[in-house]
């Protein structure tokens, strides 16, 4: 039996993105990024000075936090306060590694970038949401720097995507929403810069074991998600709000 996708699309193609900029008042870079029915709100904070173990060391820092707001599910997610989950602290430990990627810490000085990842509606891809999305905001926290005059250029190294991939009866699905999630026999999320470079790959066999050559077609589906993702990015910075 052949996969039917609930919404249509082919096997490679990912759910409809939309980046809605400046999406928050106070925070130097925010976003709201709407991916297939998941739904997330990206901001970047910016502070001065750096965690102790950089002092004097003339270079940045970024982290990250992740949170399910509690309506975002079918049922009522409790909220996450001191005691995190899991899998909440390997989501925003992965959204940082990820964005730390595209910063050049040197130009950026001793400064620290928080970026704040709250899901508003989850249907799969949520932390995939959150990197793509929040590189979208971070591209304008650092703008902002060079709008005052803080920094004579953006200090960006590289656009930063990410993409799920799972192994379905044998076929490769890029994007998956929750109903393919939860079936995939495999399960992959990449993590890619602008040059299709990978930066991060996580994969999980859920049912059964998988090979190299469906692991390749896997990342295959990923770099073609990534350019329209990374397209998407950039055709949302270059408009003005």
């Amino acid at each position: 039996m052949v996969w039917q996708r609930s919404d249509g699309r082919d096997r490679a193609a990912i759910r409809p993105i939309s980046f809605q900029r400046r999406y928050t008042r106070f925070a130097a870079g925010s976003v709201l990024v709407a991916w297939g029915e998941t739904q997330v709100i990206c901001t970047v904070s910016l502070t001065e000075g750096v965690p102790r173990w950089l002092l004097g060391s003339g270079r940045g820092w970024l982290t990250a936090e992740y949170r399910m707001l509690p309506g975002a599910t079918p049922e009522r997610q409790q909220r996450e306060s001191m005691r995190l989950s899991g899998r909440t602290q390997e989501i925003q430990r992965l959204i940082g590694r990820s964005l730390r990627a595209a910063v050049d810490f040197e130009a950026l000085g001793e400064r620290t970038l928080t970026v704040d990842a709250d899901v508003l509606q989850a249907d799969g891809g949520t932390r995939t949401a959150a990197i793509t999305g929040g590189y979208v905001a971070l591209v304008d926290a650092l703008q902002s720097l060079v709008d005052r005059g803080e920094l004579p250029k953006i200090p960006l190294r590289t656009a930063i995507a990410a993409v799920s991939v799972g192994l379905l009866e044998g076929e490769v699905l890029v994007d998956l929403d929750y109903q393919e999630d939860v079936a995939v026999d495999v399960d992959l999320n990449v993590v890619m810069a602008g040059d299709l470079a990978l930066i991060e790959v996580q994969g999980t066999a859920e049912a059964n074991q998988f090979t190299r050559a469906q692991l390749n077609a896997m990342l295959d589906g990923a770099e073609a998600g990534g350019r329209s993702l990374l397209a998407a990015q950039a055709a949302a910075l270059a408009l003005e709000v």
